[in-house]
């Protein structure tokens, strides 16, 4: 099996987490206000751009009602 690249897993965890927010019908900035994350962050997020830390993978996990793992490819 192929490793994954940094910029994929990056891309994977953003897609995750664009569709869960979707699925509650969330605006980022909603989901930033639950999180208390700020919107631009979690836009970087979903489009790859940024490596989030295991501490606000947690966060946005909680606010979206999922475990953590479920974030992760």
């Amino acid at each position: 099996m192929p490793s994954m690249t940094t910029k994929d897993i990056r891309t994977e965890v953003g897609g995750m987490l664009r569709d869960f927010r979707e699925q509650k019908g969330w605006s980022q900035e909603e989901l930033g206000h639950r999180s208390g994350l700020h919107r631009n962050y979690i836009g970087g997020i979903e489009r790859g751009e940024r490596n989030v830390a295991l501490i606000n993978i947690a966060k946005l996990a909680k606010a979206l009602e999922i475990r953590p793992r479920d974030l992760l490819p």
